[in-house]
């Protein structure tokens, strides 16, 4: 009773405000003819909307043979359709609740939501209590699903690099008090997740975290010397690792092993080819039915390709590239209006979104090395789904508030 008390009026305090003040001319340079202003970015909502429903109808044409095919699943086609259909009701009710948060609580909520997510990394590598899948430690079991604190983890990352940011304005171009801090924080999250070990989620995580340093105002030539020491790093990561050596000469030349180390890229590029510019239709892939691995999580996309063709995948990337557009179109309105924080939190989910669709399209068609990262929005995933949805409403809140201000009011 106490949690619901504390939680009540934690929200009613914030429920009035706004974020900092705007100047009278920050208001005046955005402001439009109240008749034409509506209340959300349609842009934005119906481009998510329009992956999340795609995402579910592929999902289940992906699994259906996996599924049906499987003990583990009941030999039912559509467990991973039912599934996938609760975390995006899970994802949607989680998200409209997240709307309902002023950015002003999201900030001071950003520093506890960080450590909950490094608790939870911590957590996830104990013996026996984090589930091992493949050789990696990821998740969390929690009855009837399993929870993955590296999705979660890059929305917390978000958050809490724009509030530092925020915070550390005047700072951002001392080593010392800007960036040192920070860099420390990520390495440390980066050493949990290579323990698991879950290199994508650094690689996204970090691109978040130092793309909204930036953004922030960082020093330019800091911000070179790390792009160099980070590319060093990731060199020495890859060169030191076995596995991830073979990825990398898998990428180089999958036909050379095409029952090895190259053959889930080299059944990727055969539904690609297979695709042509319409696709076989949908449910006619061949690749799903138990040639390519993870068809319905990391390798979604070349499902697509191979059913819908050029343009069932030229839909879906210009699908994402109007996400990240509106994204960063609200960051900018967000700087305008002198809301420093809710700027970079909508840049920062930007680059989120930006960065992992971009690794995953790159690995589906053979552009970049095999890595386990999910497309955003739309492969199956509990967790990723929650993590995304909270992210979308949370661009649609600072979209929200950027609007009331301009309309004269308070967000």
């Amino acid at each position: 009773m106490k949690l619901v008390t504390s939680l009540t009026g934690f929200f009613a305090r914030h429920a009035g405000d706004a974020a900092a003040p705007v100047s009278s001319g920050a208001v005046s340079r955005l402001m439009r003819p109240l008749g034409r202003q509506r209340e959300l970015d349609p842009a934005l909502l119906w481009s998510a909307a329009a992956l999340l429903l795609l995402g579910l109808v592929m999902v289940f044409s992906a699994s259906i043979a996996t599924a049906e095919g499987s003990r583990m699943f009941g030999h039912q086609p559509a467990y991973f359709l039912v599934r996938h259909s609760v975390f995006l009701a899970i994802g949607v009710i989680a998200g409209v609740v997240a709307f309902q948060i002023p950015m002003r609580a999201w900030q001071e909520m950003a520093p506890w939501l960080f450590i909950a997510g490094v608790v939870l990394l911590l957590i996830v590598l104990i013996p026996h209590v984090g589930r091992d899948v493949n050789g990696a430690r990821r998740w969390l079991p929690l009855g009837v699903v399993n929870l993955q604190p590296s999705e979660l983890m890059k929305l917390f990352a978000a958050l809490y690099a724009a509030d530092y940011t925020a915070r550390k304005l005047p700072l951002m171009g001392s080593f010392q008090k800007g960036f040192a801090p920070m860099a420390a924080v990520i390495l440390f999250v980066g050493f949990l997740l290579l323990k698991e070990p879950d290199f994508g989620a650094f690689v996204v995580i970090t691109a978040i975290a130092f793309g909204v340093l930036f953004l922030g105002g960082i020093n330019v030539r800091l911000f070179a010397l790390l792009a160099i020491v980070a590319t060093i790093g990731f060199v020495l990561l890859i060169t030191f690792s076995e596995y991830r050596r073979q990825r990398i000469l898998g990428f180089m030349d999958p036909w050379q092993d095409a029952y090895g180390k190259g053959y889930q890229l080299s059944h990727a590029l055969i539904a690609f080819g297979r695709g042509e510019w319409f696709g076989v239709g949908l449910g006619g892939s061949i690749e799903k039915l138990f040639y390519l691995p993870e068809a319905h999580t990391d390798f979604l996309l070349a499902v697509i390709a191979e059913e819908l063709g050029f343009v069932g995948v030229f839909t879906v990337v210009v699908l994402f590239a109007i996400l990240i557009q509106r994204a960063f179109s609200i960051g900018k309105q967000a700087v305008t209006l002198e809301r420093n924080y809710a700027a970079l939190v909508a840049q920062g989910i930007g680059i989120w979104i930006g960065v992992q669709s971009f690794i995953n399209m790159g690995v589906n068609m053979g552009l970049l090395p095999t890595k386990g990262l999910t497309l955003p929005l739309m492969s199956f995933g509990g967790s990723g789904i929650l993590a995304n949805c909270v992210a979308i409403a949370i661009l649609l809140r600072i979209d929200w508030e950027n609007r009331q201000i301009m309309r004269g009011g308070k967000a």
